[in-house]
């Protein structure tokens, strides 16, 4: 069983307040007078989705989101619209003004840099639900902020990184240079030096904001990760979104490790670069997205700050494959450790 299916169903059993997903038949009933209510609740429900730059096939961020709206639709029967930005990002703000002008509630934004449109168009349309994923500034009232702690999952596979390094150096290939970008550097440096703290850490963002193109170039990526690779670093770990192809690329022609995000990148690529993905951080934005329409089909919509962490099973790494298997004890240890309030992991590197 994959860690994705055991995560949708640990979120619907929290959403429809059950015992256990497989308890008793009147555990079974409630959830079946549940999933009818949601259903009826579902009926003339229209979601609107705009993808992030790249839109869906990115086999990442995009791709995740997009499973939890159709994992959303297969359950509740809902009609979707999903709509994806040009490559300059020059028409965000028309993207959210059309799925609200057409009756589409909710209206999912899935990525940061929709928070500076959406402070324009929410306002102008306040009987529309807008979500945005992956942003906590976007301050109002008919406005879902979906977060997550990626500092968490990168920490878990930095530790992993410094326990697999054969030279002592590792490698950080992140997209463009922003808040949230800088949390997944943070969180793999600290969790990389709590194990060894003599590591030595290479890392590079390949764009600066307003050029988000860093999250749509693989050949920059897979120039940034071979410069690591050969100044010695034997794993490098990717936060580019579909620039991450380029570093998974670089690790094969290294012979050395990749690093994934996310999703379990090692599902999605092509199989002659599987092979070097040692694991993935791993977001559920899935499980975030579906969560949150379902929620709103039975009326019970949600605003303001919504964060996955570890606690909630909304990041976390990947297990594909043995070759964790050695170090999962640790790794697991780490997890409770940071669950606890015991390990604070920073955000800022």
């Amino acid at each position: 069983m994959s860690r994705l299916f055991t995560r949708s169903s640990i979120a619907l059993c929290f959403l429809f307040a059950l015992v256990a997903c497989g308890g008793s038949q009147g555990t079974a009933q409630n959830a079946g007078a549940n999933e009818a209510a949601s259903a009826a609740g579902a009926a003339g429900l229209r979601v609107g989705v705009a993808y992030s730059r790249g839109g869906r096939g990115d086999k990442s961020f995009n791709d995740s989101a997009g499973a939890g709206v159709d994992q959303a639709k297969a359950a509740l029967g809902i009609e979707v619209k999903e709509l994806s930005p040009n490559a300059a990002g020059s028409d965000l703000e028309e993207i959210l003004r059309l799925l609200a002008e057409t009756g589409h509630n909710p209206v999912l934004a899935v990525g940061f840099f929709y928070a500076q449109p959406l402070t324009k168009v929410a306002p102008a349309y306040p009987g529309t639900h807008f979500v945005i994923i992956d942003d906590a500034t976007v301050k109002l009232p008919n406005v879902t902020n979906v977060v997550f702690r990626e500092e968490q999952a990168s920490y878990l596979v930095g530790a992993a990184a410094a326990l697999k390094s054969a030279t002592g150096r590792i490698g950080f290939v992140g997209g463009v240079q922003t808040p949230p970008q800088e949390k997944f550097l943070a969180g793999y440096a600290a969790g990389a030096r709590a194990i060894d703290p003599k590591i030595r850490l290479s890392s590079v963002f390949m764009t600066q904001p307003p050029d988000f193109s860093g999250f749509s170039s693989p050949d920059k990526a897979r120039e940034a990760a071979r410069g690591m690779y050969d100044g010695g670093a034997d794993i490098v770990y990717h936060a580019a979104g579909a620039s991450g192809l380029g570093v998974f690329q670089a690790a094969k022609a290294a012979h050395k490790w990749a690093i994934g995000v996310d999703v379990d990148q090692r599902r999605t690529v092509a199989p002659d670069l599987s092979e070097v993905i040692l694991t993935s951080a791993t977001k559920q934005i899935d499980v975030a997205v579906r969560r949150v329409i379902e929620e709103q089909a039975a009326g019970k919509a949600v605003y303001g700050l919504r964060e996955f962490g570890l606690d909630e099973d909304g990041v976390g790494y990947a297990t594909t494959g043995s070759d964790l298997a050695d170090i999962r004890p640790r790794l697991d240890e780490i997890r409770k450790r940071i669950i606890a309030g015991e390990i604070d992991v920073p955000v800022t590197p």
